[in-house]
């Protein structure tokens, strides 16, 4: 990755303020790829191989439910962070993920990753405090759409949109 890319990377709002040296670690893990509208860029219990954080476009998360099929978890777009479940065996995804515009991402190798935080500590407690306040700003998010869910009067029909 060229300098400026570094730099580009490292105005991310999930990286922001990383020290310089382990920025260009991560940097050298990553690529910025470009994801069509459309393609699923992983599946619930399929193998979880990388994350993503986004640069332009949008992705959504869902997650499978017997008898009601797919339902919407949450959008992400700029600036968010796509994919947890690399930092934590069995390294399977827990959700789904389709991107749902034309999408720019950085892309990490989720084992080159955990290498580099083994062999750096402090990188690896960096990222687990960052990646700790995604999963806390996530489980809020969550527990509000279900509270509001529950609130709403009963109807017929389900809900497929927990947004």
């Amino acid at each position: 990755m060229t300098k400026q890319q570094t730099t580009v990377l490292g105005a991310q709002p999930f990286l922001r303020g990383m020290p310089p040296g382990q920025l260009a670690a991560l940097a050298e893990l990553c690529e910025h790829v470009t994801i069509p509208s459309g393609r699923r860029l992983f599946d619930e219990g399929s193998r979880a191989d990388r994350f993503w954080i986004i640069d332009a476009g949008q992705v959504r998360l869902d997650a499978t439910v017997p008898g009601h099929g797919r339902v919407i978890i949450e959008n992400l777009g700029r600036g968010d962070v796509i994919g947890l479940s690399w930092m934590t065996p069995p390294h399977e995804w827990r959700f789904g993920a389709v991107a749902t515009q034309p999408t720019q991402a950085f892309e990490f190798d989720a084992a080159a990753v955990r290498a580099a935080c083994d062999a750096d500590p402090v990188l690896g407690y960096e990222l687990s405090r960052r990646f700790s306040a995604v999963v806390v700003r996530r489980l809020q998010a969550t527990r509000a759409r279900l509270i509001e869910a529950c609130a709403r009067p009963s109807s017929p029909e389900p809900v497929h949109d927990l947004r």
